[in-house]
């Protein structure tokens, strides 16, 4: 079950203030960091990467690289931190991980993945996964993916986290590479019947809870990405859909106002408060008042000196009536 929903890694999106936020929202989503790399992990500023919030757990790491040693490095530096799970970057189609050879390009070279899973898993206890497309440019994804998992499952890795698409890593930006190549859920359906004693977790355009449920009837687990970034009010109905738990909160209102103490430790610490309230623009989606909210966020959070009182009157914006007759 510990896998049965998860919320994905998004550069630039999934960083510490976003995932406390949808801590709030969700007590059993497994809440995954932004990717980072061996590089920033092993030569710039640790402490900083690596932090967290104890209330994320279960919270995983996501690493990328493609060296052996570097990665064990990460990955004990990552459960000295704290972490419950190492996941091993081997989708990002971008310029910049191609470069260095790591992500998406390395679904070429499986034994190699199949070595980097072997030295992280012999550095650590926690549990190391892999997030993978289902081929990349002109591979056939029906022998690819299988002869994929099969090399990397030899080497100790017993769960994949599967986007349904392939990359295709030229003529196409990262953007598009979320929506462009077809998505092929029938293929990592067809990969948990063959592979029954391994943990498959399936990714890519999934936009909601009730297409999870039907996800959740041929793999083990569901991860969302945008949608649960995009709304992200619909992670208050996962634990009670998908698990059977009373939802941790009730309103959207009483969402922010469980914020409202982290943020101001934040901003104690010198963040910014657009830092934070760029992760809950989305939270009043289709409420009377949620573009006043997001304008007014958006216009005034970014201000030198801007605290507390900006992210009150934004709230005040969206009647607290209005959730009351949206819910009824």
């Amino acid at each position: 079950m510990k896998y049965r929903f998860s919320v994905a890694p998004m550069m630039e999106w999934t960083d510490r203030h976003c995932r406390f936020f949808h801590r709030i929202l969700s007590r059993r989503a497994r809440l995954y960091s932004e990717m980072v790399t061996t590089g920033a992990l092993i030569h710039g500023p640790r402490a900083r990467l690596l932090a967290f919030d104890a209330s994320e757990h279960p919270v995983a790491l996501q690493i990328g690289g493609s060296e052996p040693q570097d990665l064990a490095m990460c990955a004990r530096m990552a459960e000295g931190a704290g972490y419950d799970e190492i996941n091993l970057n081997i989708g990002c189609p971008s310029p910049r991980v191609q470069k260095g050879a790591f992500g998406a390009c390395l679904m070429r070279e499986p034994e190699l993945v199949g070595e980097c899973v072997s030295a992280m898993r012999s550095a650590v206890r926690i549990p190391v996964t892999v997030k993978c497309r289902i081929g990349v440019d002109d591979q056939d994804p029906e022998r690819a993916l299988l002869d994929f998992v099969d090399k990397v499952a030899a080497a100790g890795c017993d769960t994949f986290v599967v986007h349904a698409r392939k990359a295709l890593l030229q003529g196409l930006s990262p953007k598009d590479n979320r929506d462009v190549p077809p998505l092929n859920y029938e293929l990592v359906y067809r990969l948990k019947r063959e592979r029954p004693d391994l943990t498959i977790v399936i990714n890519g355009g999934i936009a909601g809870l009730d297409e999870a449920k039907r996800h959740l009837a041929h793999v083990d687990g569901v991860m969302l990405g945008r949608a649960a970034y995009q709304s992200p009010w619909l992670l208050a109905s996962a634990d009670a859909e998908l698990f059977g738990d009373p939802p941790p909160v009730f309103s959207r209102h009483a969402a922010l106002h469980a914020f409202m103490p982290y943020v101001a430790r934040q901003l104690a610490n010198g963040a910014p408060l657009n830092a934070m309230t760029k992760h809950v623009l989305g939270l009043f989606n289709g409420l009377p008042g949620a573009r006043a909210f997001r304008r007014h966020l958006s216009e005034n959070a970014t201000k030198p000196g801007a605290g507390l009182e900006v992210l009150r009157a934004a709230m005040a914006l969206v009647p607290e009536a209005s959730e009351e007759s949206a819910a009824a």
